[in-house]
C-alpha cells in the first residue's frame, strides 16, 4: 500500500493485447518523452494521474489507503506497542472524504486504461466495500473478488473480534462490454496441477529478507505486499511488455515483480523515502529469461486441426481401433474422419459422448490409439501437427 496522494511515471509506444494473450495488429500509442516508463516520480497521486495520457496502460494494481480509523495505538497483552498503520496518509476526516478521494483516483485510472485493460484493487473490510461500490458507479465491471488468505496473520490481541486473516482483491474490467481482457486461464490451470485456479489464494505476509527495513531495523512500510501475490496477478492478467500502473507504489513491490517478469511499470508515490527505497529495490532485480515469461498461446488461439487432418497426415490410419481411457469403449476409424461404434457413426466427440451415455465429450482427450505398446490420446497427435507447423 502506497501513500495517499502520490508521483507519476511514463508511457511508451507498445502493442495492444487481447484476452487471448496475442498481440492485436494495430499499435495506437505515441511515445510521451516527458513521462518515461519504469521510473518513480514523487508527487500527488491525482495530479500525477491527470498527466498520464488516455488509454496508456494495460493493467492497474492499486493498494490504496485503508482508512483504518485508528483512534489510538494498539497494544499487546504484555503492553508492548503493535506497529500498526497510523500514518497521516491513512487518515480521512469522514467516510465522505474517503469516498470522494476514491472516486477521483478510480475515475482517472479508468481514463488511462486501454479498453481491454483490467484493474486490481486490494483492501480490508474497512474500505473494500466502499471501493467496490464506487467502482460500479463509475462503470467498471467486476470480474472476480479474490480472497488473499494470510498464512501468518496478526492475532486479534484484544480478543473482541475474529482474527483478520484475509484481505480482498477486486478484479474489474473497464466496462461490461469489453470481453478481450487478458486472462491466462490455461497457464494458471496448468501451473495448479491441471486444476482451475480458485479465487482464494494463500500467501504468507511479507517477512524475512523480502521485507524492506530502515536503518534502525524497523519495517520501511507497514503494509508491504508479498511479491508472490503480485506475481500471480501479473502472470494471470498481463503479457510481457505490458504497462502496469500502480498509483500507490509504496516500496515498489509492483515494480520489482514487473521488472522480473518482463513488464513495464508506472509508479506513483507521495513519500520520497519510500520512492528511494523502491528505486534501490527495483535496480537490484534481475529479470527472468524472456523465454521463461513468454505468454503461452491460449488453446482457443491455436490453429484448428480437425481429426481428418490426423488421418491425412498418416498419424491415424483408417480401419484402426481407438479406445477410451479405461479400455471399455472402442470405435473404428473411418477414412472420412468419422468414427464408428456399433451402428452409430459420427465425430470423435459425438461418438465419445454416445458410448459413455453423456451429453458431451472431448474426443481429443477421451480417445486413444496404441503406439509403441502404450496408449496415446488423440490430442498428442494434434499437438505434434501444430508443433511441426510452427517449425516450418
Amino acid at each position: 500500500m502506497g501513500s495517499q496522494r502520490t508521483g507519476a511515471v511514463g508511457v511508451a509506444s507498445r502493442k495492444q493485447v487481447s484476452r487471448t494473450g496475442r498481440a492485436a495488429p494495430a499499435p495506437r500509442r505515441e511515445i510521451i518523452a516527458s513521462v518515461p516508463l519504469d521510473e518513480i516520480v514523487v508527487g500527488d497521486c491525482l495530479s500525477a494521474l491527470k498527466r498520464l495520457p488516455d488509454e496508456s496502460v494495460d493493467l492497474v494494481f492499486a493498494d490504496p489507503p485503508y482508512n483504518l480509523q485508528l483512534a489510538s495505538g494498539l497494544t499487546r497483552p504484555d503492553h508492548s506497542v503493535v506497529d500498526a498503520v497510523d500514518d497521516a496518509w491513512d487518515k480521512f476526516s469522514s467516510f465522505g472524504e474517503y469516498d470522494r478521494f476514491t472516486q477521483a483516483w478510480l475515475a482517472e485510472c479508468r481514463r488511462v486504461m486501454r479498453p481491454n485493460a483490467t484493474l486490481w484493487v486490494i483492501g480490508s473490510y474497512h474500505n473494500i466495500f466502499r471501493v467496490g461500490s464506487v467502482l460500479q458507479d463509475l462503470g467498471y465491471w467486476i470480474l472476480n473478488d479474490v480472497v488473499w488468505r494470510k498464512a501468518n496473520p496478526m492475532p486479534n490481541f484484544r480478543g473482541r473480534r475474529f482474527t483478520n486473516a484475509h484481505e480482498t482483491l477486486i478484479w474489474a474490467a473497464r466496462d461490461q462490454a469489453e470481453t478481450r481482457y487478458t486472462f491466462h486461464y490455461e497457464a494458471l490451470k496448468a501451473g495448479n496441477d491441471d486444476v482451475q485456479m480458485r479465487s482464494d489464494w494463500q500467501f504468507p505476509l511479507c517477512t524475512g529478507e523480502e521485507r524492506l527495513k530502515d536503518a534502525d531495523g524497523r519495517k520501511s512500510h507497514p503494509t508491504q505486499k508479498p511479491e508472490a501475490l503480485l506475481s500471480r496477478i501479473l502472470l494471470a492478467a498481463t503479457n510481457p511488455g505490458d504497462v502496469v500502473l500502480d498509483p500507490f507504489f509504496g516500496t515498489g513491490t509492483t515494480g520489482a515483480v514487473a521488472r522480473r517478469l518482463g513488464r513495464s511499470f508506472i509508479g506513483i508515490e507521495q513519500d520520497a523515502s519510500h520512492a528511494d527505497s523502491a528505486r534501490r529495490r527495483i535496480a537490484a532485480v534481475a529479470p527472468f529469461d524472456p523465454r521463461s515469461v513468454a505468454a503461452a498461446p491460449a488453446r482457443r488461439t491455436e490453429p484448428r486441426i480437425p481429426f481428418l487432418s490426423l488421418i491425412e497426415a498418416g498419424h491415424i490410419l483408417p480401419g484402426e481401433t481407438l479406445a477410451g481411457p479405461s479400455g471399455r469403449h472402442s470405435a473404428l476409424v473411418r477414412a472420412d474422419g468419422t468414427i464408428q461404434a456399433g451402428p452409430a457413426t459420427g465425430s470423435i466427440h459425438k461418438i465419445g459422448a454416445l458410448v459413455q451415455g453423456l451429453p458431451a465429450c472431448n474426443g481429443w482427450t477421451f480417445w486413444h490409439a496404441e503406439r509403441d505398446g502404450r496408449p496415446r490420446c488423440l490430442d498428442e497427435f494434434r499437438t505434434d501437427i501444430r508443433q511441426r507447423s510452427l517449425e516450418l
